[in-house]
């Protein structure tokens, strides 16, 4: 099996490390347990989590986006049911963008606290 390991990767230049400002990788991600005391449980470039309320939750950046046109990839679910759980998310700014997850009953949607909450952030970096 090969390995590589590296401190640092260069530019196409050899003038310095490569950023992640330009490239297409996720620029911030969160997995976070939205039962009880709503806590981050990993994360990459998130600095807090609030609580708004039931199944609502700010996600708030460590490092900005140049700007509120980000892809935001999200999921989340509560253990193993028949009831399904779906996720949305709104009012993305440079800054942050608010997460909500709920039942779906088939016609109908409920905000509900699910335990394992994931969202990946693509965009570029301010």
């Amino acid at each position: 099996m090969s390995e590589i390991r590296a401190t640092t990767i260069s530019d196409a230049a050899g003038t310095g490390p490569i950023t992640l400002t330009g490239q297409s990788a996720a620029k911030a991600w969160v997995n976070f347990n939205g039962t009880g005391t709503a806590a981050i449980s990993d994360s990459l470039n998130m600095s807090s989590l609030t609580d708004n309320g039931t199944g609502d939750y700010t996600l708030t950046y460590l490092n900005s986006l140049t700007g509120v046109f980000s892809n935001i990839i999200a999921c989340s679910q509560s253990g193993r049911s028949i009831t399904q759980r779906a996720m949305a998310y709104d009012s993305t700014t440079a800054s942050s963008f608010i997460m909500g997850t709920y039942i779906d009953s088939g016609s109908s949607q409920t905000a509900y606290d699910n335990s394992s909450n994931d969202a990946a952030v693509f965009g570029d970096l301010a």
